[in-house]
């Protein structure tokens, strides 16, 4: 498995995305669909952030809608800072017809989620790979609600909280029963301190070619090939 820094995944992901020509939908569909093959059955909660991993967490909750679970998404943010390739899968969750609760304050994410018990599994899509310093606000409110609750949970790509690069908790962190991470294993996930967090560490592929992550092969690859990297 190969072992990655924040910066080298970016790295990798910018490569794939702006100089081989894969879409970001596609690898945001592909990973969305990676973390859903690994929930057994709902009913599901989907917490969302306003980032990328807000965007695959809809991906998850549009898969469980057409499966015919019952699913409701927990966002965090307006919906008008949702943007880019996570705006694409939201209006596709909501265009079929799918369940949203939007949260703006501590108290408001208390009630979405101690206040009802139906739901098997939680899916945190709250934080990305981003995340430093220590967590405030109803992000916070949101990570000690989950914790706090005897639920199945399962991460997208790392437990909110959690510093990739250090595998350190930044003041709060997601105690998840699965993280399922994308592609590279993260550095910071090999900090013995990490693996009360991630619970058990499914690594799934979404479509990134190792070589976007290899700086020499890469290098020689587009040395070998200009004319198409130059179109």
């Amino acid at each position: 498995m190969r072992v990655l820094s924040v910066a080298q995944v970016r790295e990798a992901d910018r490569r794939c995305i702006e100089e081989l020509g894969i879409p970001g939908p596609v690898l945001m569909n592909n990973a969305g669909s990676a973390v859903f093959r690994e929930i057994e059955s709902g009913p599901i909660t989907v917490l969302c952030g306003k980032g990328n991993n807000g965007g695959d967490g809809f991906v998850v909750a549009r898969l469980a809608l057409i499966t015919g679970w019952q699913v409701r998404v927990v966002l965090l943010t307006e919906p008008t800072n949702i943007r880019g390739d996570s705006e694409i899968f939201m209006k596709a969750y909501l265009r079929l017809g799918g369940k949203m609760e939007v949260c703006l304050n501590d108290d408001e994410v208390r009630d979405a989620l101690l206040e009802s018990d139906i739901y098997s599994t939680y899916v945190d899509a709250v934080l990305g790979t981003g995340t430093q310093g220590e967590v405030k606000g109803i992000y916070r409110t949101a990570i000690e609600c989950l914790n706090s609750l005897n639920k199945n949970v399962v991460s997208v790509d790392l437990p909110s909280g959690l510093n990739a690069d250090t595998g350190e908790p930044c003041g709060v962190c997601v105690r998840a029963n699965k993280t399922v991470t994308f592609q590279f294993v993260k550095k910071g996930f090999l900090n013995p301190v990490a693996k009360e967090y991630l619970g058990e560490l499914i690594v799934a592929d979404i479509g990134i070619p190792e070589i976007c992550a290899d700086d020499e092969a890469w290098r020689k690859l587009k040395e070998e090939n200009q004319v198409w990297f130059k179109e």
